[in-house]
């Protein structure tokens, strides 16, 4: 028997045993098969469009609608307290240049992500070798190379919030290495038991695509001094 409940979080209320009672109910009862159909568990860094120097850890729980469309719930961490913070959305090549020119410019690549190793498929389990693993992960990030993403986080976690307040905010990747503090990667990576550098090294046979000109506006506008 399963349960919505997650154990109590210091400093919040707990649920009350009526909750408890028809949270059981419900999980025993309902049928979940949106979130079954999650089947990839990807970890990376966003940063705030409109503040890029600001970044955000994120742990995506991904599906697919069709084979152009992915969806994913963003999570703050990949434990029973996590807490929802975002979506994400990621359409193929075709797809995004059928969008407008406007709409396009929302969008941003995962060329990046995936070359440099920040863009992650946590190993399960550590009896799970890893060359096997490091196989199927690249067969999964050959894929998402070729993506365009657009992401918008619902809940400020990094600034402190204990709430989601405020419009959510368009997100995007980071596109080269003068962006961010690789420490932030290595801290990541202390955790989930993984390298970024020898990914990056196994990931060195991967295309990179052509990029459409509109996509990663944010560093464009950046860069121009926007």
């Amino acid at each position: 028997m399963s349960s919505c409940h997650n154990p109590e979080v210091e400093g919040e209320q707990p649920v009350s045993l009526e909750s408890r009672v028809l949270e059981a109910g419900a999980a025993m009862t309902q049928d979940f098969s949106p979130v079954k159909s999650i089947c990839a568990h990807l970890n990376a860094f966003h940063a705030y469009a409109d503040d890029p120097k600001r970044m955000v850890e994120a742990n995506h729980y991904c599906a697919h609608v069709t084979d152009d469309v992915r969806q994913c719930i963003l999570y703050d961490g990949p434990g029973p307290n996590a807490r929802l913070i975002g979506i994400e959305y990621m359409i193929t090549p075709k797809l995004y240049e059928g969008l407008d020119a406007e709409e396009r410019k929302l969008w941003h690549s995962h060329v990046f992500e995936v070359k440099s190793g920040m863009l992650i498929m946590p190993q399960p389990s550590p009896l799970v070798p890893q060359t096997l693993w490091e196989k199927a992960e690249n067969k999964e990030m050959e894929q998402v190379v070729t993506l365009y993403g657009k992401v918008y986080h619902l809940w400020q976690v990094d600034r402190g919030d204990k709430l989601p307040l405020g419009p959510p905010k368009l997100m995007t990747s980071f596109t080269d290495w003068d962006q961010f503090d690789t420490k932030t990667m290595d801290e990541r990576d202390k955790r989930f038991g993984s390298d970024w550098r020898r990914k990056k090294e196994i990931r060195e046979y991967i295309e990179v695509p052509k990029l459409h000109e509109d996509v990663d506006q944010t560093w464009k506008k950046a860069g121009a001094g926007v």
